[in-house]
């Protein structure tokens, strides 16, 4: 087993989370779902899945100390951390656009919710990603764009001049939904951080 020993916590507040666990499991990786700072104990990476990051951010900072926690850890380089769509935006240290929540704000990025558009302007497109061999087909639903990247910030795929995966250190964030269609590439990506 080529995750031996890895511990996978996904953030399990709202949002597709159950897709999350699944490919974890698929991949052969204790995973568990974090609802609560003692629940981020014991893993070594943790995935904030899509959803509404309004929900999610309110239950992060208002209803758990969880954000703070995680923070914490990254700053200590003992949690890696990976964001999907609304966890991308919950990631980044800027958010664009109205009602903006409160985010974890690691992550040298400014972006735009929905920036796409509504649900009905939801769309598939094939990304090329560095470090993959083959092109990746991704899920855009009600997306955010990252606008601007910091100095730090590696941009690994691009969609229209746009970057929609980028990593920064131990911390990576997609505008995307992978899961949606079992893709494992970007989770294994992950695992590798």
């Amino acid at each position: 087993m080529i995750y031996k020993g890895l511990k996978i916590g996904v953030l399990a507040f709202h949002g597709d989370f159950a897709e999350h666990l699944l490919i974890l499991k698929n991949l052969d990786v204790t995973a568990r779902m974090v609802k609560t700072s003692e629940d981020l104990s014991g893993v070594h990476g943790l995935i904030i899945p899509g959803g509404e990051s309004t929900v999610m951010s309110k239950f992060l900072f208002d209803l758990t100390d969880t954000g703070r926690m995680i923070q914490k850890r990254v700053k200590e380089g003992t949690l890696s951390v990976y964001g999907t769509c609304a966890g991308a935006i919950l990631l980044a240290r800027l958010i664009t656009g109205k009602n903006a929540p409160k985010t974890l704000g690691l992550m040298d990025i400014a972006i735009e919710r929905n920036a796409y558009g509504t649900q009905a302007q939801s769309f598939e497109s094939s990304l090329k990603v560095q470090g993959l061999r083959h092109p990746l087909h991704a899920s855009f639903i009600r997306a955010p764009v990252i606008t601007k990247v910091g100095k730090g910030v590696e941009v690994l795929a691009a969609y229209k001049g746009n970057p929609v995966l980028v990593r920064q250190g131990n911390l990576l964030a997609g505008t995307f939904h992978p899961e949606m269609r079992s893709e494992t590439a970007i989770h294994e990506l992950f695992l590798k951080f």
